[in-house]
């Protein structure tokens, strides 16, 4: 399995030790969880699905052998923290210890006491927590639970983040994404289909909400005024099987990357429910050299 950058050049992300790998495990209202690291050693972003399908599709996508060695938790929906308990035995019996689980007091405070992991690690946004030789970070992101976040997992000159469940984008999250190479971000809903579909008013009002979901025009309004000249992979996540399309998120993504003269020099992918994403795979760009000063210093021959 190989991916291209943006210049042509091929990798195997698999074999690349350098940057950062990302896998979408599955991405959706029935359950959301994301692989971040190398092809030895990474963490997880939620785990809403069952912990054998966890386990499943990693190996599935060719990361069958990576420890896990955090899982971080974005917030308490179901769709993001059932698989926690479970997982939890599993990772610890077969890789020999527990391991630990980043979570907010206001998420812990929402979860079943059934589904709570044995080792709970505090964390607030706008912590930088280290992590083998990388850092993990949390952003505070607007959505209707008691403390959700989003989360930056940062790897040698690499950054990628997952920003999903969020009602509207604050320039804290424009800041964000422009920092990214790999982002994941919520293209939820099609504000038409969700007015013309199924759910009850109220619901609806919740979704539309500023602490509910973001559209896909909002979502494109966030890549047209937050993307940079970093990003390389832009992942289409937590689309709604009753209110979104694949194409019309797709769409909606290609005219916002257009608008900006992006077009062809991100890749998009869209993450499904019932299966994985591929790997993608980015190197990040080193930090400029600062400049040496000279003898005679500026404005001298």
């Amino acid at each position: 399995m190989t991916t291209s950058d943006a210049l042509g050049a091929t990798h195997d992300p698999l074999v690349d030790h350098e940057g950062v790998l990302v896998a979408t495990l599955a991405s959706g209202s029935r359950g959301n969880c994301t692989y971040i690291g190398d092809a030895r050693r990474g963490v997880l972003v939620d785990c809403g699905i069952s912990a054998r399908q966890v386990l499943e599709r990693l190996a599935a996508v060719g990361l069958g052998d990576v420890r896990i060695e955090a899982v971080l938790l974005t917030h308490e929906h179901t769709d993001h923290v059932a698989a926690a308990g479970v997982l939890d035995r599993r990772l610890a019996k077969a890789q020999g210890a527990p391991v630990p689980f980043y979570v907010t007091a206001g998420t812990l405070e929402g979860m079943a006491e059934r589904i709570r992991p044995q080792r709970l690690e505090p964390v607030r946004a706008g912590d930088r927590l280290p992590w083998a030789d990388g850092v993990l970070e949390a952003h505070a992101v607007p959505h209707d639970t008691l403390e959700p976040v989003a989360w930056t997992v940062v790897r040698g000159h690499a950054r990628a983040g997952v920003v999903t469940d969020l009602g509207h984008a604050p320039r804290l999250v424009e800041r964000l994404l422009a920092s990214l190479d790999v982002a994941v971000v919520e293209f939820n809903h099609d504000e038409q289909l969700l007015l013309d579909g199924p759910y009850p008013w109220q619901l609806k009002q919740r979704i539309r909400g500023r602490h509910g979901h973001l559209s896909n025009a909002q979502a494109a309004d966030l890549v047209e005024r937050g993307v940079g000249s970093r990003l390389r992979h832009l992942v289409l996540a937590h689309l709604s099987e009753e209110n979104n399309t694949p194409a019309h998120a797709q769409q909606a993504a290609d005219a916002a990357l257009h608008a900006i003269g992006r077009a062809g020099q991100v890749r998009v992918h869209i993450a499904e429910q019932a299966r994985p994403l591929p790997a993608v795979h980015a190197t990040g760009t080193p930090p400029p050299r600062p400049v040496q000063p000279t003898l005679f210093g500026a404005g001298h021959a």
